[in-house]
């Protein structure tokens, strides 16, 4: 018989306890049989040991019967033993089945926890249901709203539109008008203007001009014309204070009278004897630095951007300080008293501002961005005024022609670009063969700095390269002293050179221990009188270098902790401006 083990035996609880009862009753049927068989075997021994009758050894010896009790006696004690097992696999099972009864209690308890989370469920989900059918049905009435206010607007629209295109020949028709009425009023002082001459010459007709004339040579006479006479001619214009020139005749006609009286009321006459009109342009007359003054201490820190300041340059009154940034806002900032008072910001810039510059007047700003374009400003007003689109790359360098009714701009897309600010077109577009990282110019010549290591001299009036000076390094930047007769260039071989413009020539080269270019951005710049150079480092230094002696004057540190990126000295000398790539601007003293 096959011993039964507690660990082997895997058969399921059921079928185990109906297993165990069978073998137990037939353990039970076998003791019964053996128990029986012992009897009879007892009782015919018994009884041939009375009688003495001899038996056959093989049928009914004693051997034998010993032999077969013990062998009953070996079976009856592995029943037994096999009886005890299974009466301790019993106990076992009926522990494993309480377990399992317990682990089935807590499966029912579990499941109906279980059910009552999925009742609330289910009504949970009912009530979503719910509020999802009544969205939808909101959705579908909003929408309804949509499509009739889209319909709405459509319609708006398109009357908007025939608004726009009657506003549009009113304006023309109004326009038309007033060129008529103009033309009209023009030709009516254009007939007072005849008569009052008339008049005027008649009286002239009544005087004597005396006029002396040489052989070889004319001299200037003068005209005694009284001052009320004059006032008259003009319409109340300015004064005519200088007198004409002398005729080459003996004797005035009535046409050379004209002639005369017209050269007096000719207000676009020559050079030396015009009158000039209200419309022309006038800039304001910019302060001269007679000595600078060197920087020492620091006046003022702001914190003016929200990422690394790329720009800065100061107004030609010096009043006002400009900075750009990488977060595309121009703020103004009002210098006084040694400190630096929030002004203005100027926004409508698309990208990051690489440049700025004042026009002469101080009235607008020109400045390049990363947007592919140099956008224009007007002081006051916040919006921009003209974007300046053409270039397809990255602009870098905006600068005012002598004038600031023409611009030049540089970029990375290797042209550099002339243009017409009345138009607001470009006007002439010079392939400069690589990217160009900053652009300066002085009368007929445009002056670029590349990456390829060199200057280039372009003539404004052609399209031709006049002059390359190869220098060590990837130019950062060029600034031009006020006299025009010398460049400063800045390259990232870690030095600075000053440029003969006469003879096109290097003439000085600045360089020190610990100065580090830290961008293909970073600016250097003269002083206003020319007698030093400034340039910021890569380690938050300001480097300052003696124009007459080539030596290093000084250096500014302690404020700056990263890179300076640009550096602006004031147009009377008083203070410089350094920015850097932590949002911060120093102002110096």
């Amino acid at each position: 018989m096959r011993r039964l083990c507690g660990p082997s035996w895997q058969a399921p609880p059921q079928r185990e306890d109906t297993k165990l009862l069978e073998k137990s009753s037939l353990l039970v049927h076998f003791t019964e049989k053996l128990q029986a068989e012992s009897f009879e075997l007892q009782a015919p021994r018994s009884g041939l040991e009375t009688n003495g009758s001899a038996l056959e050894p093989g049928l009914g010896s004693p051997e034998a019967l010993q032999t077969l009790k013990i062998k009953h006696q070996g079976q009856i004690a592995e029943m037994k033993g096999v009886s005890g097992e299974l009466a301790y696999r019993i106990i076992e099972l009926s522990k494993l089945v309480k377990a399992k009864e317990c682990k089935l209690q807590e499966q029912k308890t579990r499941l109906a926890s279980l059910s009552g989370q999925i009742s609330e469920l289910e009504a949970e989900h009912q009530q979503l249901k719910g509020r999802a059918e009544d969205l939808g049905s909101g959705n579908c009435a909003r929408k309804a709203e949509y499509d009739a206010l889209h319909e709405r607007y459509r319609l708006r629209e398109g009357e908007l539109r025939r608004a726009a295109e009657k506003e549009q020949e009113l304006i023309e028709s109004l326009v038309r008008k007033k060129v008529e009425a103009a033309e009209h009023q023009n030709k009516k002082n254009e007939r007072v203007k005849q008569a009052r001459l008339s008049r005027e010459l008649k009286k002239a007709m009544k005087r004597t001009v005396s006029i002396d004339v040489e052989s070889d040579e004319l001299k200037p006479a003068e005209v005694k014309v009284p001052v009320q006479e004059l006032v008259e001619l003009e319409g109340c214009e300015k004064l005519w204070k200088r007198p004409f020139r002398s005729a080459s005749a003996t004797s005035v006609t009535l046409a050379r009278c004209v002639d005369v009286f017209k050269g007096l009321l000719d207000f676009k006459v020559k050079r030396g004897n015009s009158i000039s009109s209200s419309s022309e342009v006038r800039y304001r007359s910019m302060p001269i630095c007679l000595v600078t003054c060197l920087p020492s201490r620091v006046s003022d820190v702001q914190e003016a951007h929200f990422s690394e300041v790329n720009a800065v340059k100061f107004s030609p009154s010096s009043g006002v300080l400009a900075t750009g940034g990488a977060d595309s806002l121009i703020r103004l900032w009002n210098v006084a008293g040694g400190r630096l008072e929030s002004l203005q910001t100027l926004e409508g810039a698309n990208g990051s501002i690489t440049s700025i510059e004042f026009d002469p007047s101080g009235h607008q700003i020109l400045a390049a961005a990363y947007n592919n374009a140099a956008q224009l400003w007007r002081i006051g007003d916040c919006k921009s005024k003209e974007t300046l689109t053409g270039h397809a790359d990255k602009v870098t360098a905006a600068k005012f022609r002598s004038t600031r009714l023409q611009a030049v701009t540089g970029s990375r897309d290797r042209t550099v670009k002339e243009w017409d600010l009345c138009k607001g077109a470009c006007c002439r577009t010079i392939n400069v063969f690589s990217y160009c990282n900053d652009v300066v110019c002085c009368d007929n010549v445009i002056v670029s700095g590349h990456h390829d290591k060199k200057i280039r001299f372009w003539d404004s009036r052609g399209p031709r390269c006049t002059e390359v000076i190869p220098v060590e390094g990837k130019v950062t930047s060029l600034h031009i002293s006020q006299d025009q007769m010398h460049l400063l260039s800045c390259s990232r071989d870690n030095t600075l050179k000053v440029i003969d413009l006469k003879m096109n020539n290097v003439r000085q080269v600045f360089r020190a221990d610990g100065f580090r270019c830290g961008s293909d951005w970073t600016k250097a710049i003269f002083s206003p009188d020319k007698s030093y150079a400034l340039v910021g480092s890569s380690d938050g230094a300001l480097y300052l270098w003696n124009m007459e002696s080539g030596k290093l004057e000084t250096i500014l540190s302690g404020e700056h902790r990263v890179p300076v990126n640009a550096v602006a000295w004031c147009f009377s000398g008083q203070c410089v401006v350094s920015v850097d790539q932590a949002k911060k601007v120093v102002l110096w003293k």
